[in-house]
């Protein structure tokens, strides 16, 4: 590269740092006063676009036009937020990190279907801001106008931002609040409205890291989980509640990808390589980095991380007689029901075996290891590809493929684990996404071994197999053995040891068990069940995708978890017949199905936080106090 082309890609850098920032310093702002990591954050930012295209369209393309929409979204997105804040997050904000993270994902997927309702689903690029259209010349270069305009907005609301913390009450409150806000309320604060106006804030700011964005980039449906994967490696990698540091991660962040774009595809001791294609991993790489050798973050302090409410529960029970005859029962119902069903209800049912034993193997970090991972996806996801590989590539039979599939996806789950264990609360979630978001990033850019975006099709059957009746009986007796397997192990002196573990760490390394290697074997047993589920579901389908990767996939489990019920053995096998079906049946009867997904979501956090399963007991419970 040239000078000139070094200082180009470090102006670039710069412009799109401090977007970023604006995002990100919203973000880190509410999760410093309230604890709750926002994940509808990404989803005001794209409201921010959205509202800043249609308010320009309609006050006209003038400084005014221009300029007060943009400004009028943030502030629009603002009061949207703290209508947020006082409707739900007042009522989560004592409950565990798990439910605040789904909570605020079921919104995600109510905004998602408002803005497809009220904007369609094509892109919109808005207009240009008048007078930036053209660009300067930097060292013989073209440099657009308006990104020096965006390369002054980061530091400008940097410096407003210290002004209100440091120079304002409001600010000493909120700076107080981040470091003990029970005092603050034992002060005579109103925490509520405190709690309100910083959120209000950090949505403003979300918005106007859209809304500024209009002119470079258009209103796209995907934004929301696209930016807050970004914003939440920045406020990680910079200290969680530290404005100063997540302006720091975005500057690192955003000169790296740019100097990633800017060097492209080189040789390296004869071998090429695309920094290009790093653009989409990098930051989860630097995440990752950043949270194994200093897990509070660049300019973040360190602190004990705060134990759930709910964490204290009684110890899963195993199954009674009456139990036990009630699941032969079904057993045998599911053993006859291919006689009666017809094909689609079977592929169906494959589907729902391959969740349910994805959600059990997530739940035995959840339940008995107290341990919430966002990135479970990237186990299911490398069975299915490692069977897909050995199939294809290797030309494994079908069977050999499938048996080893477990081995890639355990030996994954080994690797991230190790470094996984060593932290806890929500920087071990956050490192779990950082490695499913690099394994995903692996398994979608390498074109000629895994097919890229484009998948792996053509993984078909044994000829034994062919039949749907005949895969069917398969899919039934692994995922069937495998919950049963894992079922054992949460009652076996393994389980015992992980619950230990989760309820009193202190207490279990004085007794001599050694937590987190056993919270690392809990790692690779449910990474390795997840990939049998991964593997039975790519036979199944006949392509493997990149999509068994993503963040959805992980929060699909998580929401079949929490629907049956944490604290039940059962509740993960409930929550994947009912989310399953659900989904099928609401995705063939509209597009809407989303929104839909989310206020089951927001139900389940508000009104049935213990679940299908676990409301039921409950229900049982009184029935048996009462006279």
């Amino acid at each position: 590269m040239t000078f000139a082309s070094i200082v180009i890609q470090f102006l670039n850098g710069l412009a799109g740092a401090s977007s970023l920032f604006l995002v990100a310093a919203g973000l880190s702002l509410i999760f410093g006063v309230t604890r709750i990591v926002n994940f509808a954050h990404g989803s005001f930012y794209m409201l921010g676009v959205y509202l800043a295209y249609s308010l320009v369209e309609t006050f006209g393309r003038s400084y005014l036009g221009f300029w007060g929409g943009v400004l009028l979204a943030a502030a629009l997105v603002g009061a949207i937020g703290a209508a947020v804040e006082i409707l739900l997050l007042r009522r989560i904000y004592r409950a565990p990190e798990l439910f605040q993270l789904l909570g605020t994902f079921g919104l995600v997927l109510v905004i998602k279907d408002v803005v497809l309702y009220f904007w369609g689903p094509e892109d919109l690029l808005g207009p240009r801001a008048p007078g930036l259209r053209g660009a300067v010349t930097v060292l013989g270069k073209s440099f657009p106008e308006y990104d020096i305009v965006l390369i002054a907005c980061g530091p400008i609301v940097l410096a407003l931002l210290w002004l209100l913390m440091a120079r304002t009450r409001w600010g000493t409150l909120v700076r107080a609040a981040t470091q003990d806000r029970e005092m603050v309320g034992a002060l005579g604060v109103n925490q509520a409205w405190l709690f309100t106006g910083v959120f209000a804030l950090g949505s403003f700011l979300a918005g106007l890291g859209g809304a500024i964005q209009v002119p470079r980039e258009p209103a796209q449906l995907f934004l929301d989980i696209t930016v807050i994967a970004d914003a939440f490696v920045v406020v990680v990698v910079g200290g969680m509640g530290s404005i100063p540091g997540a302006f720091l991660a975005a500057f690192i962040i955003g000169q790296i990808k740019a100097f990633c774009i800017g060097i492209g595809d080189v040789s390296v001791l004869g071998f090429g390589v695309s920094f290009s294609k790093l653009t989409l991993v990098v930051e989860f790489l630097v995440m990752a980095a950043v949270l194994v050798v200093r897990p509070w973050g660049l300019l973040g302090r360190e602190q004990a991380q705060p134990r759930a409410s709910g964490e204290a529960e009684a110890p899963l029970q195993p199954f009674g007689p009456s139990g036990r005859a009630v699941a032969l029962a079904v057993l045998a119902l599911l053993a006859l029901l291919p006689l009666a069903a017809d094909a689609y209800t079977l592929v169906l049912l494959i589907d729902v075996y391959t969740a349910a034993l994805f959600a059990v193997s997530l739940h035995l970090l959840m339940g008995p290891g107290g341990v919430v991972s966002f990135g479970h996806a990237a186990y299911f996801g490398l069975g299915a590809y490692g069977a897909a590989l050995l199939f294809k590539h290797l030309a494994l039979p079908m069977e050999a493929a499938l048996a080893l599939s477990p081995v890639v996806a355990g030996a994954g789950a080994l690797l991230f684990g190790w470094f996984c264990v060593r932290l806890s609360g929500v920087y071990l979630a956050m490192l779990t996404l950082a490695f499913a978001q690099i394994a995903w990033s692996v398994v979608y850019q390498w074109d000629s071994v895994t097919g890229g975006s484009n998948g792996m099709p053509g993984i078909t059957r044994a000829s034994w197999l062919a039949g749907s009746v005949a895969y069917y009986y398969l899919a039934f007796a692994i995922t069937a053995a495998g919950i049963f397997a894992l079922w054992r192990a949460v009652h076996a002196p393994f389980g015992y040891a992980l619950r230990a573990g989760r309820d009193s760490p202190l207490r279990a390394e004085a007794i001599g068990i050694d937590v987190k290697r056993t919270q690392w074997l809990a790692f690779a047993l449910a990474g390795a069940f997840a990939g049998v589920a991964g593997g039975v579901f790519v036979f199944a389908k006949g392509v493997a995708d990149a999509q068994y990767l993503e963040i959805p996939k992980s929060v699909d489990g998580l929401v079949m978890i929490l629907m049956g019920g944490v604290q039940t053995l059962l509740g993960p096998v409930v929550g994947a017949v009912t989310f399953t079906w659900l989904f099928d049946a609401i995705r063939r009867a509209t597009e809407f199905y989303r929104s839909f997904f989310g206020l089951v979501i927001l139900v389940l956090v508000l009104v049935f936080p213990a679940g299908i399963v676990g409301s039921l007991a409950a229900l049982r419970s009184r029935g048996k106090a009462s006279p």
